[in-house]
């Protein structure tokens, strides 16, 4: 089956300096990866370049087996939903109002809305129990309201390709349980999901494999208790850690302490 994202060797030169240095991977269908990384190690410049917001120096980026670079631009948002860590908010649209937008992609010519159209916002909104949102400002909102109300414009959008940069960084514990739930509810269905997030301990859980980034380069990917060994992160993130087996299996990373240099 034809994966549903591949980076290709990908170069990406910002400000004189590579962000990223031959970047490979790829997620399949019905798969969720999770990106990890120290501060600076590349990753929301990795979900811009495969949502084209920057452009690559080298490598090649393909979304469901053909190159980025193709894809109209409507026929992209068809094809994957991007939701930022942080979108600044300018005009007072009601929430269900934006979530609305992202039926854009699907949307006639006319430029009307259906009441299916109505209906795929309002149940995204549903699944998030966010419903009484709806009609109140995103200008009112607090951060993780408005982090709540973005995934939802996603969900609305029906792309089978998610990019989530830090989805649940706002979140109380009971919203980001909430989300990781439709993550994997969305892959099981055969979507995929690309997911940055700095909590090892979520992405191990909820991700069937991890992709670490560092300086730019992929170092490491695979199940997520490979990718996270002690070793390995305390090569790249500099602590001492553990990894623990939850009553029902599931990888657990316990940060301890940070590492000592060898000359401390």
């Amino acid at each position: 089956m034809t994966p549903a994202l591949e980076v290709d060797a990908v170069y990406v030169r910002l400000g004189g300096s590579d962000v990223l240095r031959g970047a490979t991977l790829a997620v399949e269908a019905g798969e969720v990866v999770a990106l990890a990384g120290p501060n600076g190690a590349g990753k929301t410049t990795l979900l811009r370049a495969v949502s084209r917001l920057v452009r690559p120096d080298a490598g090649e980026i393909r979304v469901a087996g053909r190159p980025l670079a193709s894809h109209r631009p409507r026929e992209l948002a068809r094809a994957l939903a991007v939701v930022p860590q942080d979108a600044p908010m300018v005009f007072p649209f009601r929430a269900g109002e934006l979530v609305l937008m992202g039926r854009a992609p699907h949307v006639g010519r006319l430029g009307f809305e259906t009441r299916a159209d109505v209906e795929h916002a309002r149940s995204a909104m549903a699944r998030l129990g966010i419903e009484h949102l709806a009609d109140r400002s995103v200008l009112e909102l607090s951060g993780g309201e408005r982090q709540l109300v973005l995934f939802a414009r996603a969900l609305a959008q029906e792309a089978r390709l998610l990019l989530l940069d830090e989805p649940t960084a706002h979140l109380d514990l009971s919203h980001r349980l909430r989300v990781l739930e439709q993550v994997r509810c969305f892959a099981a269905s055969g979507g995929s999901a690309l997911v940055v997030s700095h909590d090892l301990g979520l992405a191990a859980r909820s991700c069937d494999r991890a992709v670490l980034l560092h300086e730019g380069a992929v170092v490491a990917q695979g199940a997520p208790a490979e990718v996270f060994a002690p070793e390995r992160l305390r090569s790249v993130f500099g602590v001492e850690s553990e990894l623990l087996r939850a009553a029902d299996g599931a990888v657990v990373v316990v940060a301890r302490a940070p590492a000592l240099r060898p000359d401390s």
